[in-house]
């Protein structure tokens, strides 16, 4: 089972997109983050990713919730699957956490997104390296993952950037205990005072 590097990954998204196009599939429009989303845009070192992490559907400029996907979706992804030996639930909704839309995405991440169109029906915008940070940051801090500290790392966020990703991550999580696991990726990140300003 092949990773999905940048190549691959638009080769998947256009064989998607075609796909929905022939078949007369409505149109599509998905916000993406994650790893498939650094490949897109070419924002940090990794070479390759898993997966297409769908955090939510745009309809009229606004976040809308992707899940569940329509089975007919599914099914175009599963063949793409086939046709390039890409990993299981390649194009999933992961992320769309339903905390989002009830506690708020970081403001202006709808005017930050890189849009792409893989076709007539289908349009992917790939969230930016800001709105990366504050993810990837809450990620960190709630999944413990070396993969998504890396990627933090990689995106050389500055002091203030990570007060404001940290800021809104209070937002999803004002426990104590994130508060302190919060604290620790400071240090590691060497802005150890960082967690005084919150």
């Amino acid at each position: 089972m092949a990773k999905i590097n940048q190549q691959r990954l638009e080769e998947a998204l256009g064989l998607l997109g075609e796909l929905l196009a022939s078949r007369g599939r409505p149109s599509e429009h998905f916000v993406v983050c994650g790893g498939s989303s650094l490949l897109a845009l070419g924002l940090v070192r990794r070479t390759t990713t898993r997966d297409v992490d769908i955090l939510a559907r745009m309809q009229d400029s606004h976040l809308v919730q992707a899940k569940p996907l329509p089975n007919w979706l599914l099914e175009d992804a599963e063949e793409v699957r086939g046709q390039l030996n890409l990993p299981e639930k390649w194009f999933n909704t992961g992320p769309a956490d339903d905390s989002f839309f009830r506690l708020g995405f970081p403001e202006g991440l709808v005017d930050r997104v890189v849009t792409r169109e893989y076709g007539p029906n289908l349009r992917i915008s790939f969230i930016g390296r800001y709105d990366q940070i504050f993810f990837k940051l809450y990620a960190a801090a709630d999944q413990d993952t070396g993969r998504h500290y890396q990627d933090l790392q990689d995106l050389h966020p500055t002091e203030e950037e990570l007060l404001e990703a940290a800021r809104w991550t209070r937002t999803q999580d004002p426990s104590e205990g994130f508060l302190f696991v919060l604290g620790e990726l400071f240090k590691h990140l060497g802005h150890g005072t960082l967690v005084d300003r919150l």
